[in-house]
């Protein structure tokens, strides 16, 4: 079985291609002033971006290689199993490309620390990296220069404020560039609507509900091979509802045709949409409606 190195500190990431370490808690790393890499696999225990810039490197993350694009981001957050390998034949490779690597404790107690989680792309799978434009390419190495910039003077008091507020500018940059993509990426996102609607339909219109329970976003995203997260960033940007959000409104359309067969009573509708208990699908009926499940039958 392969190898796979457990990266712990910054300094561990700095040490593979022989970088100086500035700063204990961040890095910047341009690879291409730096030693060759060998072909490997790394678990890291700190965040990690990868902004690609040859088209001959592939990396590995988890146990999928992806062949990524110049101008792609690839962000990996602490636990993520990530590695690099070269086409051609041979242990060591020389990259290119740029790597920004900050520690969960580096950002403790600021205000990126308490929104980190807010920053979905760290979750997402690798086949939903950012593919960025000349600009947006040269916007992000502009931030990559500010933090390089502050990890050569001498830390003082100003040091974490000033790097951590540049991360931070970099992460905001991405959102708004991740909008982009989702938009350029149109058609794309209507036949993943389209295949997300006809999955509700099956799994709601089956004894799949009754087997399985509700269907769950993580659920969905699984069968159309996307990271939950990246799903329900997709799903917002393109109805203004949440992924669960959409979910239950489905549900509750499809609930409506059933209630109009008076032969079931609400609790066998309710067990055949997936929920446990019958109460639970009375309540999110009247939310989402405003009336109960009979006194809409009964209006009807």
């Amino acid at each position: 079985m392969e190898e796979i190195l457990k990266l712990n500190k910054i300094a561990d990431g700095n040490a593979l291609v022989g970088k100086e370490t500035l700063h204990p808690l961040v890095s910047v790393i341009d690879f291409s002033k730096y030693n060759p890499m060998k072909n490997s696999r790394m678990n890291i225990g700190f965040y990690g971006v990868f902004l690609k810039d040859v088209k001959d490197v592939e990396m590995l993350y988890g146990r999928h290689y992806y062949d990524y694009q110049e101008g792609t981001i690839i962000f990996v957050a602490p636990g993520q199993v990530v590695g690099f390998s070269h086409r051609t034949e041979g242990d060591y490779f020389q990259p290119n490309g740029w790597a920004l690597l900050f520690h969960p404790d580096l950002i403790h107690g600021t205000s990126l620390g308490k929104h980190i989680k807010e920053y979905n792309f760290f979750s997402y799978e690798v086949h939903e990296a950012l593919h960025l434009s000349e600009q947006e390419k040269q916007i992000i190495l502009d931030c990559f220069a500010k933090i390089e910039i502050e990890l050569k003077r001498c830390i003082d008091k100003h040091s974490k404020t000033l790097i951590v507020s540049n991360i931070e500018l970099f992460l905001n940059y991405c959102i708004r560039f991740y909008d982009r993509q989702f938009i350029l990426r149109e058609h794309v996102n209507k036949d993943i609507l389209d295949r997300f609607d006809s999955l509700l339909d099956d799994y709601l219109q089956s004894d799949k509900a009754q087997m399985l329970g509700l269907p769950s976003v993580s659920y969905c995203a699984e069968q159309l091979n996307l990271s939950a997260n990246y799903f329900g960033d997709l799903i917002k940007k393109e109805t203004g509802k949440s992924a669960q959000d959409y979910v239950q409104t489905k549900l509750i359309d499809i609930a409506k045709e059933k209630i109009f067969d008076t032969s079931k009573s609400v609790s066998e509708i309710a067990y055949e949409l997936g929920f446990k208990y019958p109460q639970h699908f009375t309540r999110l009926f009247k939310q989402k409606v405003g009336n109960t499940p009979n006194e809409y039958r009964m209006m009807n």
